[in-house]
C-alpha cells in the first residue's frame, strides 16, 4: 500500500497551528483573532472590578438561572481565509441547565452562548471591532462591551454575518435593559 501525498498546509494552516502550540508567560493570554495572534497582559484590579460588578448582578437579576465561566476559549467562524478564530471573552454566560462548560475542550464551539462581556484594556480596539465581528459570525445573540475610555457601555445583539443589526449604548450611571434570557435592568453606576 503506498502512502498517500499530503495536502500541502495553507498559510492559515500554519498560523493556527503556531498559535494552538504558543506557551504564553504565566497570566498572560493568546488569542487569534480575525488572523492575527493578540497576546494580553494580566486585567488591572479596575478591569476585574468590572468583570465581577456584572457577573454578580447577572448571576442575582437574571430571569434564566446562568452559569458564568472568566476564561473559556471560544472557537469562532472565520472571515475571509483566516483560520478560525480563537477568541477568550472576559465572560461567557450560558444557561446553567446547558452545563455547557462541563467536560468541553479549552476552545470550544459557541453554540448555547447567551452573552458575551468585554472591558476594554490594553487594545479597547480589538474589544470594539475585531471581536465584535467574531461573535457576530459565531452567533452569539449578546455582546456587552464595558467601554473604560469612553465611559459606556454597550450592548450589541441580533447578529446577522459579519455584526450586530442592533446596539443600545448608555454612559456609566445609567441601568442598561438585558434582554430575555436575563430580562433585567444592569445597573453600570459602580462601573466608573
Amino acid at each position: 500500500m503506498s502512502a498517500m501525498p499530503h495536502e500541502p498546509l495553507t498559510q492559515a494552516d500554519v498560523l493556527l497551528e503556531g498559535f494552538l502550540a504558543l506557551d504564553t508567560p504565566e497570566g498572560f493570554r493568546a488569542e487569534l483573532i480575525e488572523g492575527e495572534i493578540v497576546v494580553t497582559p494580566p486585567p488591572d484590579g479596575d478591569h476585574e472590578d468590572c468583570i465581577g460588578l456584572i457577573v454578580d448582578q447577572v448571576i442575582r437579576g437574571s430571569r434564566t438561572a446562568m452559569q458564568f465561566s472568566g476564561n473559556k476559549g471560544l472557537k469562532l467562524p472565520s472571515g475571509g481565509r483566516c483560520p478560525k478564530s480563537h477568541v477568550i471573552p472576559d465572560g461567557t454566560f450560558a444557561p446553567i441547565e446547558l452545563r455547557l462548560f462541563r467536560g468541553a475542550n479549552p476552545w470550544m464551539p459557541c453554540d448555547g452562548v447567551a452573552l458575551v462581556v468585554e472591558v476594554t484594556s490594553t487594545r479597547a480596539t480589538v474589544d470594539r471591532e475585531d471581536k465584535r465581528r467574531c461573535y457576530a459570525r459565531g452567533g452569539i445573540p449578546l455582546y456587552l462591551l464595558v467601554d473604560r475610555d469612553e465611559s459606556s457601555v454597550t450592548l450589541f445583539g441580533e447578529p446577522e454575518g459579519e455584526d450586530y443589526s442592533q446596539r443600545c449604548s448608555v454612559s456609566f450611571g445609567k441601568s442598561l435593559t438585558l434582554p430575555e434570557p436575563f430580562a433585567f435592568d444592569l445597573e453600570t453606576a459602580a462601573l466608573t
